[in-house]
């Protein structure tokens, strides 16, 4: 398919050339997304409308026919279909999609394999959930997601580094800690001494138990043992983080998911780089004053306002070390880094992008591309099931796996593009495996 959609793709840029010179690199197909519509969509009338100062439809039209006159289409493609306003959709021939199959058959795992990315360090940051419980079916999704992205950069001859960022340094890691705490002291969600935005999960009981009878867990290369001291609020969080990463490392080894490296927030506190983005970003003039707090002028790169990077009691906003991080990226040679998130990180794009552009390190506008996913509803009996590790009860990736297997739940997980809604139905897939 591959070789079918490139000799495509050149008859389209020459048939975009005849209706306006300079005009080919508009050339680009889209999945349609009804697939009832065809195999394969473009919008490139609408994009010529203005130039060639004609209504959108007419473009269409215009280009459907040199479209069919050409030979790839005229070899591969069944029908050339105008819908709307001159959305051009295409439907392939069986002839093309059975020469794919002769393709992949004949060349089996080398299929899709090129070189054109070779040399080209790239950097995949996903799944990246806070220590502070296990992995949700949600965190599944853009470890499959992850994962698919770092192979399909892979067979395109990419060095690519698989990271996981651990965000283990903000006010949820010292929830983590005193809900930890009041487990170990005997105190129960519903008693009156128990922390009002505690995490209420049974999993809490199992760290202050094995804090108290000082296990040894393994986190990444290094051994963390419990003290059993309960009074000992950094040693009680140094372990509970220990132990929630030693969970989360068995939900990915158990969904076949790897990483090169496990990078830890906190170590950008304490080698220094978040203070040294800080004091970049004063030194580039890029910050100011105001009510107490600091402010990075982050308008002057597109943001919708400026944003808070230190707060009036002194701490830093979660974006600060987020600038810091990307900047290490860029240090360690990733010139391509892509970061897979949540739908709920939109917001924190600009104010990233911004602060990279104000401290004046070379690093491109645009850096990091983000692949952005919607979160997954969990369906079990005709209910939904919540995802809320404070309340406890929710559906873990280790759940899912054991119910059904890791190849099936990677399926559903992938059966819908990143940015649609998807519903997990656990009855179904298990029904299904």
């Amino acid at each position: 398919m591959l070789l079918i959609k490139k000799d495509l793709l050149a008859d389209l840029a020459a048939a975009l050339n005849t209706l306006l010179p300079g005009a080919g690199d508009k050339a680009a197909f889209e999945s349609p997304k009804v697939a009832a519509h065809g195999d394969l969509a473009c919008t490139a009338a609408m994009q010529l409308a203005k130039g060639l100062r004609q209504n959108p439809r007419q473009v269409a039209e215009q280009l459907q026919g040199l479209m069919l006159a050409s030979p790839a289409f005229m070899r591969w493609v069944d029908a050339v279909e105008i819908a709307g306003p001159g959305f051009i959709n295409i439907r392939l021939k069986p002839a093309a999609k059975q020469q794919t199959v002769r393709s992949i058959l004949a060349q089996r795992a080398a299929y899709g394999r090129q070189s054109t990315d070779a040399g080209q360090k790239t950097i995949v940051e996903f799944v990246s959930a806070n220590p502070t419980g296990p992995l949700h079916v949600g965190h599944g999704r853009q470890a499959a997601l992850g994962d698919a992205i770092c192979n399909l950069f892979e067979t395109q001859g990419a060095t690519v580094w698989r990271e996981f960022y651990y965000n283990d340094a903000g006010v949820q890691i010292q929830t983590l800690a005193t809900s930890t705490q009041a487990r170990a002291k005997g105190l129960q969600p519903g008693d009156a001494a128990w922390p009002e935005l505690a995490y209420n999960g049974d999993y809490i009981a199992d760290i202050a138990a094995d804090f108290m009878a000082r296990k040894t867990v393994k986190a990444d290369d290094r051994e963390f043992t419990a003290s059993g001291d309960i009074e000992d609020l950094d040693a009680i969080r140094q372990f509970a983080v220990a132990y929630l990463r030693h969970e989360q490392d068995l939900d990915l080894q158990a969904f076949s998911v790897r990483f090169n490296n496990y990078y830890l927030e906190s170590s950008l506190y304490q080698s220094g780089r978040v203070e040294g983005t800080v004091a970049k970003l004063k030194a580039a003039g890029k910050t100011f004053e105001e009510g107490g707090a600091l402010w990075l002028k982050s308008t002057d790169y597109g943001d919708d306002k400026d944003r808070v990077m230190k707060k009036t009691d002194g701490t830093y906003t979660y974006f600060v070390p987020d600038v810091a991080y990307h900047l290490a990226k860029w240090a360690r040679g990733y010139t391509k880094a892509i970061n897979i998130q949540g739908m709920d990180h939109h917001g924190t794009i600009a104010r990233v992008r911004a602060g990279l552009q104000a401290a004046n390190a070379g690093v491109p506008a645009g850096y990091p591309d983000y692949v952005l996913h919607t979160m997954v509803r969990v369906m079990r009996g005709g209910e939904e099931v919540k995802i809320s590790k404070r309340a406890g009860s929710y559906v873990t990736l280790r759940d899912l796996i054991e119910w059904t297997s890791a190849d099936a739940v990677r399926f559903f997980l992938l059966s819908r593009k990143p940015d649609t809604e998807y519903t997990f139905d656990i009855v179904l897939a298990v029904a299904k495996n």
